[in-house]
């Protein structure tokens, strides 16, 4: 494997999108045309039937067919006086990925590449790439600046780095100056995107791989991977390492190319994912059909193995509580549920007993289906395909018995730059209560009614609902510790 440090990168088999690589750290505008050549023009239909011949799919979570979203987008165009608009996808909130900021911070002129061709197609006057990394921020002003005229084309919008910056909606907001929040409406940005008009959006890697099969031809790309499944994919392994490997390759072989093996289990798809046991892990294919016999798909491409000396009980609990804490506080299933899934998955890791099992159950069942985003249904399926996958772990330390592990914090979280606390001075507490009302998803009362910890972490984007209850607390028994 060739490649660079954090993230690495590599490609097994023949190099498609990461070639060049071992030459140098990032293609410039010179490099990327010397190695992959000029990019050829495609007519409407060319670029619809390359994007079909090849089954593209979108890469960044839901694997919705590329073709489908390009007669969408032309098919409402044509009753809108045809304007259209492309949005690329970089935003990638998801912590274990990287692959798509490989991309952008190594090989930026393909994505660009592979936008302005769609644009071109589409006769899209506005293209717009969202991100939320200063350094990927960077990279592709770089790379615009280097394309002269034709970059002018080209917007970088620079949005809050969240988990669920990357809806559909929540982007297409924060793109044009509003909350980079979702809607909670079920419009397609196919019939209503950016500014109103019908919207191409996909992520970084489909227009990356998009550009690299409009040089090599539906034939010659389909050489790579499976049948069914033609090309490469890009993972993330552990958090840290980016690769590419032709569709059916062996997970097995990738962990094993990475440097890991599948340890207690390996989650598949991010943290809206599914966990596959061992067994499982060492025998599936990378490839849609075989994922979907164990209820998997590979979503953005994050692909986590779970080492044999941590806890997976105290892995589990940490997640849940970050995604509760990325709720975008739109909606009760959000707003409440989450937060009360997280407590209920912490008293059952905590020796809660079996009460404590049916409890975490009973808060799943209380958010799927309900929420304004997919957010809800994501962290309950995480939960229950921990709870599928590690029924004896969980049991145990249900039960008050444990693994005896430590938590290294294997599944990789985003340190807070600024962290605080929220403490409780006990010489003046009261058990009045206000402090859960006004910030439920930080503070949790014990059976007596008083905070059941003395000092409490408050994300960053918290401080001012926890600053709202230091001032408001009766006793004046609480205060924000850097």
């Amino acid at each position: 494997m060739t490649g660079v440090t954090r993230p690495a990168l590599g490609c097994v088999g023949q190099p498609r999108l990461l070639a060049g690589l071992d030459t140098a750290t990032r293609l410039d505008r010179e490099a990327h045309l010397s190695v992959h050549g000029p990019l050829p023009p495609y007519r409407p239909d060319e670029l619809t039937d390359l994007a079909e011949r090849i089954d593209l799919r979108g890469r960044g979570g839901a694997g919705f067919p590329f073709a489908r979203k390009l007669r969408a987008v032309t098919r409402t165009a044509a009753g809108r006086e045809g304007r259209t608009a492309v949005v690329v996808n970089g935003s990638e909130g998801e912590p274990s990925c990287l692959k798509d900021t490989a991309l952008l911070l190594h090989v930026p002129h393909l994505v660009l590449d592979g936008a302005l061709l769609a644009a071109a197609a589409l006769g899209a006057e506005d293209v717009v790439v969202g991100v939320t990394r200063d350094d990927v921020e960077q990279s592709l002003r770089a790379a615009v600046a280097e394309r002269g005229p034709v970059g002018s084309r080209v917007r970088v919008v620079r949005l809050p780095e969240r988990f669920v910056t990357g809806e559909g909606t929540s982007l297409i907001n924060g793109i044009e100056g509003g909350p980079a929040l979702p809607s909670g409406r079920k419009v397609r940005t196919s019939d209503r995107g950016l500014g109103g008009l019908p919207t191409l959006l996909s992520n970084t890697e489909t227009y990356a791989q998009l550009a690299v099969a409009a040089r090599l031809g539906a034939d010659v790309y389909r050489e790579v991977g499976t049948p069914a499944e033609p090309g490469t994919i890009m993972l993330t392994v552990g958090g840290a390492t980016a690769v590419e490997v032709p569709t059916g390759t062996s997970l097995a072989y990738v962990l094993e190319l990475c440097g890991s093996d599948p340890g207690q289990g390996v989650l598949v798809g991010g943290y809206h994912g599914r966990w596959l046991p061992p067994a499982a892990a060492r025998s599936v294919a990378l490839s849609r059909q075989s994922l979907a016999a164990y209820d998997a798909v590979l979503g953005a491409g994050a692909v986590l193995p779970l080492p044999e000396d941590t806890c997976p009980a105290g892995e589990i609990a940490r997640v849940t509580r970050w995604m509760a804490d990325e709720s975008a506080g739109q909606c009760g299933p959000c707003v409440r549920g989450l937060p009360t899934l997280a407590d209920a998955v912490d008293t059952l890791v905590g020796g809660g007993g079996r009460g404590a099992l049916e409890a975490v159950e009973a808060r799943m069942r209380a958010v799927r289906g309900r929420g304004a985003c997919s957010h809800p249904d994501g962290t309950s399926s995480f939960v229950a395909s921990a709870l599928a996958t590690f029924p004896e772990e969980l049991r145990d330390h249900a039960l008050g018995s444990g693994c005896g592990r430590r938590v290294l914090g294997a599944l990789p979280l985003p340190a807070d730059e600024n962290p605080e606390r929220l403490v409780v001075d006990w010489t003046l507490c009261k058990g009045h209560g206000l402090c859960v009302d006004l910030l439920p998803e930080v503070v949790r009362l014990d059976a007596d009614g008083y905070p059941s910890q003395a000092v409490m972490p408050v994300p960053g984007r918290l401080r001012p609902k926890a600053l709202r209850a230091v001032r408001r607390c009766p006793a004046l028994a609480l205060r924000i510790q850097e």
